[in-house]
């Protein structure tokens, strides 16, 4: 994970801020922290050593100024694919029709 060990800011959705360093993001965005600072909406802050966020409840994720987003960023998953070459494949008008054939019978006593 590319933002492992960086320290982050988490603003929650009830208000209370999260400062800590990433331990680990899921897929859903919950997030794991260690040595964590809280404030609560009061401005009571608590000292916790580990803490698990649920990403439901995440508003917002502050990153360092320092962090190179553009590195991050970049990564061999987001590259765009090679084009598929179709090789020497012809349809002539008649064999292939896009559209469905037209019913011509109606079905007796089905709902038609």
């Amino acid at each position: 994970m590319k933002l492992q060990n960086e320290s982050v800011q988490v603003e929650l959705k009830n208000g209370n801020i999260v400062q800590g360093t990433i331990l680990s993001v899921s897929p859903n965005m919950n997030i794991n922290l260690k040595d964590v600072k809280m404030t609560a909406i009061d401005k009571s802050l608590s000292v916790l050593e580990h803490m698990t966020i649920r990403g439901s409840q995440v508003r917002m994720v502050l990153l360092p100024d320092e962090l190179n987003l553009d590195s991050i960023l970049t990564d061999s998953i987001f590259k765009p694919k090679k084009k598929l070459q179709i090789e020497n494949t012809h349809i002539s008008d008649n064999s292939a029709s896009t559209k469905a054939p037209k019913r011509t019978v109606r079905a007796k006593n089905r709902g038609f």
